[in-house]
């Protein structure tokens, strides 16, 4: 671990460097990105701006090591659904648990998300690449899932698995980063996951699962 001028840093030092990127995720989880800046972070870890400039250029720059970070632990999606059976009671499970698995790790990492989402949409091509990254642990196997179907004749040979996956990714994303919209709709959240593993299920086998 090394700091902005090359030094390779203590442990005390990367203790520091650590404090400083929790608060910064935990002030994001409350305050819009723009509006934080580095005389707070510091403030809330107890130290100075100085130190902060020690560890990172910036704000954003510390935000991109914590969007690099998140990205790096989204490699885990992909085991919801590599080599997962989508054959009857299993494939019911297999949706079910990707499901799970893509909101949970949504709402865990909500805050960075919503600043990698910006980014993204205003064509820094540093949270695209982070953005694609984590669509990919999980469009990538399921793509595969959907080949493999295919090769066995349970799919029309028509269909893209690339498009199917990327589709119900995009899927995923969507409705993880709106779960809490939903309730303004009359929507309960013990609705959402049953019903997105019903789509997932329906789009990667063309069948209704068997519960």
């Amino acid at each position: 671990m090394r700091t902005v001028d090359g030094r390779v840093a203590g442990r005390r030092g990367q203790e520091t460097r650590q404090k400083l990127l929790d608060c910064l995720s935990e002030m994001l989880s409350s305050s819009p990105y723009r509006d934080v800046k580095v005389i707070d972070v510091a403030r809330r870890a107890g130290t100075s701006p100085a130190t902060f400039y020690q560890y990172f250029p910036d704000v954003e720059g510390a935000v991109l090591e914590l969007a690099e970070t998140m990205a790096a632990e989204s490699g885990s999606l992909g085991e919801l659904t590599e080599g997962r059976s989508w054959s009857g009671r299993a494939g019911w499970q297999t949706a079910q648990e990707l499901v799970d698995g893509f909101l949970e790790f949504w709402r865990r990492n909500d805050a960075i998300l919503r600043v990698v989402d910006l980014g993204a949409a205003e064509g820094d091509k540093r949270f695209s690449k982070i953005r694609l990254k984590v669509l990919s642990a999980v469009e990538t196997p399921l793509a595969e899932s959907v080949s493999a179907l295919q090769a066995k004749g349970r799919i029309d040979k028509d269909v893209s698995p690339g498009a199917v996956a990327g589709s119900l990714v995009a899927m995923l994303a969507a409705v993880a980063s709106h779960q809490k919209g939903f309730s303004s709709r009359s929507v309960k959240q013990a609705e959402i996951k049953p019903n997105l593993a019903l789509l997932v299920h329906l789009g990667v086998t063309g069948r209704k699962p068997a519960k």
